[in-house]
C-alpha cells in the first residue's frame, strides 16, 4: 500500500489503524475513500487477529466532511449527490453495526461527514483543540450520513439541535460534559491516549464482547419491553457458546497465591 492511497492501514497488534489519507482536502469523503473504508470493514471483521479498529486522519484534520468538488462534478453531469451519500450512510451504518469496537481519533476538524463518521464509532478520543460540529447548514446542506439520527443520542437533544440548526463548530472541550468523548487531551498526547484506550478494548476481546456490541446496536431505540427479552436471549446464547461456565470455574478456583494468604 502506498502513501498516495486514500486510506492507509497499519496493524498494531490486535488494533487495526485506518488513516484517512486525503490531507490536501482535509480528508474530505469521496467515492474512493468510502470504497476503501467499506472494504476495510469487511476485512477487519473477517480477521481473527483484529480486535479493535481505530480510525484517524492524516494531515491537519480528521475529516472536514464530504468532498464538495465531487458534489459539483456529480451535479454538473446531472446526478444528485444523494446516490453517493447513500453509500456513505450505508458504510457508516456498517461501522455502527460491526461486532468489533471502533474508535474515532479526532484532531483538527471533525465536521459534517467527519462528525457522522465519529458518531458511527463506539468510542471517541479527541485533541482538545479539535473543532467539532455538523456544519451542513453553513453550506445550505442537510445531513445525509447520520448526524440527525445519531447526534441527539450522543450529546443530548439541546446541544444536538443547536449544532444541527446553526452549523456552529465547537471545541472538543465543549462536549466534555456529554460523555460522548471518552478522552480529551492535548494533541501531543492523542496517539498514546488512543493507543491505550484501544488496548483496553482489545484486552476484553472475546465472543461475549462481540455479542454485546451487536446487541447494543440492535436494541438502539427499542422500547424497554422489547429490548429486555433481546438481552436475555443474547445471555442464553452466549452462556453456552462462550464457555462461560469454564471461565467462572477458573475464576472461583483457589490459587496458590490465595491459599498462601489464608
Amino acid at each position: 500500500m502506498t502513501d498516495t492511497e486514500p486510506l492507509l492501514v497499519e496493524q498494531r497488534g490486535p488494533v487495526r489503524w485506518l488513516l484517512l489519507n486525503r490531507p490536501e482536502r482535509r480528508n474530505a469523503l469521496d467515492i474512493t475513500l468510502i470504497e476503501a473504508l467499506d472494504k476495510q470493514i469487511t476485512s477487519a471483521e473477517a480477521d481473527p487477529g483484529t480486535a479493535v479498529v481505530a480510525v484517524a486522519g492524516n494531515g491537519p484534520s480528521f475529516c472536514a466532511g464530504g468532498d464538495f468538488h465531487q458534489f459539483l462534478e456529480l451535479h454538473e453531469r446531472g446526478d444528485n449527490p444523494v446516490d453517493f451519500l447513500t453509500d456513505v450512510s450505508a458504510c457508516f451504518s456498517r461501522i455502527a453495526a460491526s461486532p468489533k469496537p471502533w474508535v474515532a481519533v479526532l484532531h483538527g476538524h471533525a465536521v459534517a461527514g467527519g462528525l457522522e463518521l465519529a458518531l458511527a464509532c463506539d468510542v471517541v478520543v479527541a485533541a482538545d483543540t479539535t473543532l467539532i460540529g455538523d456544519g451542513h447548514l453553513q453550506r445550505r446542506l442537510v445531513p445525509a450520513g447520520g448526524s440527525s439520527v445519531r447526534l441527539p443520542g450522543a450529546v443530548g437533544r439541546g446541544l444536538s439541535r443547536w449544532l444541527l440548526l446553526t452549523g456552529e463548530l465547537l471545541p472538543a472541550t465543549a462536549f466534555a460534559y456529554t460523555g460522548w468523548i471518552r478522552a480529551i487531551v492535548p494533541e501531543a498526547d492523542l496517539d498514546v491516549t488512543a493507543t491505550r484506550i484501544c488496548e483496553q478494548l482489545a484486552d476484553r476481546h472475546n465472543p461475549a464482547q462481540q455479542r454485546l456490541k451487536t446487541l447494543l446496536h440492535r436494541i438502539g431505540g427499542m422500547a424497554p419491553e422489547q429490548a429486555l427479552p433481546e438481552e436475555l436471549a443474547v445471555f442464553a446464547d452466549n452462556w453456552s457458546a462462550s464457555a462461560v461456565a469454564d471461565a467462572l470455574r477458573a475464576f472461583l478456583a483457589p490459587s496458590p497465591t490465595k491459599a498462601g494468604n489464608q
